[in-house]
């Protein structure tokens, strides 16, 4: 599936967000947005909070911008649980 995420790069702390009403996640990264750092963390959490490896989030749109597109080999409904899961977690 396709997931849009909205990146806040230089944040006090990582942390991935909720998913807004349109499907956006908003993700918060310490990583500055220099020579891909902000990118890499993005993947990192994004696999971290998943519960996938990082070899399976592919960054498909946005290196450059704030909002990107990665594509994940999860369907919807379980980005949904795992997210809450990597939430309960904290």
């Amino acid at each position: 599936m396709r997931l849009t995420v909205r990146v806040t790069p230089r944040a006090s702390g990582d942390a991935v967000g909720m998913l807004d009403a349109s499907g956006q996640l908003a993700v918060r990264v310490t990583a500055p947005p220099a020579d891909g750092a902000a990118n890499a963390a993005v993947v990192r959490l994004l696999a971290k909070a998943l519960d996938l490896p990082q070899r399976d989030i592919v960054l498909i749109a946005g290196a450059t911008s704030r909002t990107k597109t990665f594509e994940i080999p999860v369907d919807q409904e379980a980005l949904a649980s795992r997210l809450d899961a990597a939430r309960k977690k904290r």
